[in-house]
C-alpha cells in the first residue's frame, strides 16, 4: 500500500483532509505531519532558510517512514515544494495547484481572499505562475481579512466564516472568480450564493493527488 505524507501548518484542517483521503484515496495510507508554528514564524520574518530546513526535516522523517510522496496542505509554504522535492527525491504536491489552474481559466479577474498576509502572497504568486504556464493573462486582486484569523484563533468559527463570506460577497461583484487562499477557509463558502465561482483547495488538491498517483501506478 502506498503511503502519502500530508504536511500541515494547522491542526484544524487534519480532520477535513482525513475525510477527503478516505473518500478519494481509499487504497493509500496517510501520514499526518504538523508544524503549527511555521505560518506564525513566516509572519514574524523568520529566515526562509530556517523554514526550508524545518520542512526538510519533516519530509525526511516522512520518507524514512515509507512515504512515497508529500502533499503540502497549506498555501503559505507552496513555494518550498519544488526545492523540497529535490532534497527528498520524492514528489511534493501543492494542494492549491489544481485550484489555481481552474481559477486562471475561469476569467481575467481573479480575487484572492485570505485571513493572513503570509498566505495571500504565495497564493497570488502561484496564480501568476499557473497563468503564465497556461498562457493566460489575468489580473489578481488580494484581500486579507485579519479579523477572521483572530476569530479562528479564538475558536469562533461562526464569526470566521461570516467575515470571510462577507469578503467573498464584496469581491464577487468585481471578479470573474474568487479564490480562498487557505484550506481552513473552505467552510465559509458552504452554501454561499454569489454570481461567480468560489474556489477552495482541499477537495481539488486531493483529487489531483489521486490522479497523479493513478498515473504513476499505471
Amino acid at each position: 500500500m502506498k503511503r502519502i505524507a500530508f504536511l500541515h501548518t494547522g491542526a484544524v484542517v487534519i480532520p477535513a483532509f482525513a475525510s477527503l483521503a478516505a473518500e478519494l484515496l481509499p487504497d493509500v495510507e496517510v501520514q499526518n505531519l504538523l508544524d503549527d508554528k511555521i505560518v506564525g514564524d513566516l509572519g514574524h520574518g523568520v529566515a526562509p532558510e530556517q523554514i526550508e530546513q524545518r520542512l526538510a526535516d519533516l519530509g525526511h522523517a516522512a520518507v524514512a517512514a515509507g512515504a512515497d510522496a508529500v502533499l503540502f496542505t497549506c498555501s503559505s509554504i507552496s513555494q518550498y515544494a519544488g526545492p523540497l522535492a529535490d532534497r527528498l527525491g520524492v514528489p511534493v504536491y501543492r494542494v492549491d495547484e489544481a485550484m489555481a489552474d481552474e481559477a486562471v481559466q475561469a476569467g481575467d479577474r481573479v480575487s484572492v481572499v485570505a485571513t493572513l498576509r503570509t498566505t495571500v502572497r504565495p497564493t497570488a504568486a502561484l496564480l501568476r505562475e499557473r497563468a503564465e504556464l497556461l498562457g493566460r493573462d489575468v489580473r489578481i486582486e488580494e484581500t486579507v481579512v485579519p479579523d477572521a484569523f483572530e476569530a479562528a484563533v479564538n475558536g469562533d468559527r461562526a464569526r470566521h466564516d461570516a467575515l470571510v463570506a462577507a469578503a467573498i460577497e464584496d469581491r464577487a461583484a468585481a471578479s470573474d472568480v474568487v479564490v480562498l487562499a487557505q484550506a481552513s477557509m473552505a467552510s465559509a463558502a458552504a452554501g454561499l450564493q454569489v454570481p461567480v465561482p468560489v474556489l477552495t483547495s482541499p477537495e481539488r488538491g486531493v483529487r489531483r493527488l489521486a490522479a497523479h498517483l493513478a498515473e504513476r501506478t499505471a
